[in-house]
């Protein structure tokens, strides 16, 4: 690479149309794309109120619309009456319940297909042995799975009764499991025997029984499903196998037909300080984002293929694998494994055995993906890849540039999105045949969407460039309703900034001067280094800009003068540099990201490692690289890490 091309790279300007064979055939042209946001412009309200009657499939119609009576605990459609299973299963049955409902992939090879039809018998015999076991609506099941199918079954079966489900992902740790059980008050947990990762078996059904062991009163039943086939214990009076439970049931079952704000699910995301917050979505707000997100971002046809590598124990998987496309009667791939696994060109296999035409998957895998060069996807047919997905977090430039060129060839639109699980599903993205898209830069809001940058005052910011809050000024159906037992919580974390009139993302954004959103990270990812604001993400970006650099993090660490400084973990191209050779790049490296930010940009630390600490869903663990930086003691739960054993290293003792 070139100095020519770093700098092409690193300060990346170009606007890429949407591709003319792409655009001729998109689902939302120019003028219906511009017939939306003016229509979402003049009546917002009224606006989610036509889509709402049009694209969700209600028992009782909604009278009311939103009711701000108790602001900024927003209802939408509250005296509607509705099921979420319905609306993802039982509308496509006379149409198309022979069409493939989930194309589900082993990590060991394994493959099978369910369509809509067989999906929603599975569902419905899953709902009635729930109801044999004495769940009610409104009582909470917690979900601890491997990404098999019948993790979805089990999420459609709860919403098919009227249960609320808290889905844990199954890299947590029994501790976290407990938890989020107890917090959840949960009267029963599905989970399995393990499930396959990186070539082993990850036992779960272990973790349970450690997480109920001291605690865990609620929590009546524990059904699992055998899916490793290794020998698990089993409670008596307690324990019960999927396959003994569903054993006789029927295969219809009469969803119960709930108000439109009924918890649909509680999904626990970390907050800076202090417990887990279980994030309470309701029913129809959110599954109208859901299908609708679908619709507009991925161009969903009707013989497409779409694969979210995100499991579903992340929001990601309950939108974009559960929720979101099955409403819009899409057919949808599950993987179960690792990337990697058996090597690294298993995401690329899976697209050319099933024909994907969508590919939704995370920054960070596409780095660590890249890091092994062009040649391994270069083995693979990837002709039917028609639309490419980032979300997670914002997409370096770099990045960007090889996902577009070696793997979607060029002829791909990225939509490179933003959202949060407070926010249900996708905010701001490319609408594929109509945006102009940039490298790293997640555009415009989807319609009916108020997003802006504030200052501290809570003043939009005039001068483009400048950064700020991120923050979304009108309500939206998909938005979370409360934090789960702690509404102060929600009140303080999300809206007291700015007197409860605007919904605080917590992460910082600048806007160009074409409008385009630019997220810069989590506010507390942005450090002040000599008075000067520096966003994690543009240093990161300096830092894999550089031809040996295949992924970076930064964090600040306390400075005695400068206030705070940077510290920089680096994962190299190759093997990890030692001795004179680290010695050398890290000087490097200085002096390139001084180069290109400025010598204020400048990191004090660097360290090298050959993997970054991720979980199994592929998102950094930054605050355990804050605590390493710091000296401080590691509170973390490095049990979610993809390799725990990384961390020793990290701390420079490996």
């Amino acid at each position: 690479m070139t100095d020519s091309n770093i700098e092409s790279i690193l300060h990346e300007n170009r606007s890429f149309p949407p591709p003319l064979a792409f655009a001729a055939k998109a689902r939302i042209t120019p003028a219906e794309f511009a017939a939306l946001n003016t229509e979402a412009a003049r009546d917002n309200v009224a606006f989610w109120t036509r889509l709402a009657r049009e694209e969700l499939s209600w028992h009782t119609k909604f009278k009311q619309t939103l009711d701000d009576s108790q602001a900024p605990n927003y209802r939408w459609f509250a005296d509607g009456m509705l099921n979420a299973s319905h609306n993802c299963l039982d509308v496509h049955l006379a149409a198309n319940g022979d069409k493939p409902a989930i194309i589900f992939e082993g990590e060991p090879g394994d493959s099978h297909t369910l369509t809509y039809r067989q999906l929603t018998a599975e569902v419905c015999r899953f709902a009635n042995a729930l109801k044999a076991q004495g769940i009610q609506p409104g009582d909470r099941i917690v979900i601890y799975m491997p990404m098999v199918p019948e993790a979805v079954i089990a999420m459609q079966a709860c919403a098919r009764i009227g249960a609320t489900h808290s889905v844990v992902f199954g890299g947590f740790s029994a501790n976290s499991l407990r938890d989020r059980i107890n917090d959840a008050g949960a009267k029963m947990v599905i989970t399995a025997d393990g499930g396959w990762r990186g070539g082993r078996s990850i036992e779960l059904k272990s973790a349970v029984d450690a997480a109920l062991a001291d605690n865990g009163k609620t929590v009546g039943k524990v059904i699992v499903l055998k899916r490793t086939g290794e020998p698990v214990a089993m409670q008596e009076g307690r324990d019960l196998w999927w396959s003994d439970v569903v054993k006789g049931q029927r295969d219809r079952c009469e969803p119960a037909w709930v108000g439109a704000e009924h918890p649909l699910f509680l999904l626990y995301t970390s907050g800076s300080t202090g417990k887990p917050k279980g994030i309470q979505h309701s029913t129809a707000g959110y599954l109208l984002s859901a299908k609708l997100t679908s619709q507009w971002v991925f161009d969903l046809r009707d013989d497409d293929v779409f694969w979210c590598t995100a499991d579903v124990g992340w929001v990601t998987g309950h939108t974009y694998v559960c929720y979101g496309p099955l409403a819009a009667g899409a057919t949808i791939v599950m993987y179960e494994g690792a990337p990697m696994h058996p090597d690294g060109g298993r995401f690329w296999k899976i697209c050319e055995k099933h024909g994907v035409t969508i590919f939704y998957t995370a920054p960070t895998a596409l780095r660590a993906l890249m890091k092994l060069g062009d040649g391994i996807p270069a083995k693979y047919d990837l002709s039917k890849l028609r639309l490419l997905g980032s979300v997670g977090e914002p997409i370096n430039p770099e990045a960007w540039i090889w996902y577009h060129t070696v793997i979607g060839g060029g002829r791909c639109p990225i939509v490179d999105t933003w959202w949060q699980t407070e926010t249900g599903a996708i905010m701001a993205s490319p609408i594929p045949g109509v945006t102009a898209t940039k490298p790293g830069s997640c555009t415009t809001p989807v319609p009916g969407i108020d997003m802006a940058v504030v200052d501290d005052n809570g003043n939009p910011v005039g001068n483009p460039e400048q950064g700020g809050w991120l923050v979304v000024r009108k309500p939206w159906p998909g938005m979370l309703r409360t934090i789960w037992g702690d509404n102060a919580r929600y009140l303080s974390t999300y809206w007291a900034r700015f007197g409860n009139c605007y919904y605080v993302a917590g992460d910082t954004a600048h806007q160009d001067q074409d409008g385009y959103f630019w997220c810069m990270g989590r506010a507390d990812d942005v450090f002040k280094v000599s008075g000067h604001r520096l966003g994690t993400m543009e240093v990161e970006s300096a830092f894999v800009a550089h031809p040996r650099v295949a992924e970076a993090a930064v964090v600040s660490r306390p400075h005695d003068i400068k206030g705070e400084s940077i510290f920089a973990y680096v994962v190299c191209r190759g093997t990890r540099p030692t001795g004179t050779d680290a010695e050398q790049l890290s000087a490097e490296l200085r002096e390139f990201v001084g180069k290109e930010l400025g010598a204020i940009a400048k990191p004090d630390d660097i360290r090298f490692a050959d993997n970054l600490p991720k979980t199994r869903s592929g998102k950094i663990m930054r605050r355990l690289l804050r605590a390493i930086a710091r000296d401080e003691k590691i509170t973390e739960d490095i049990s979610t890490l993809e390799n725990p054993a990384i961390v020793e290293q990290l701390r420079g003792r490996a």
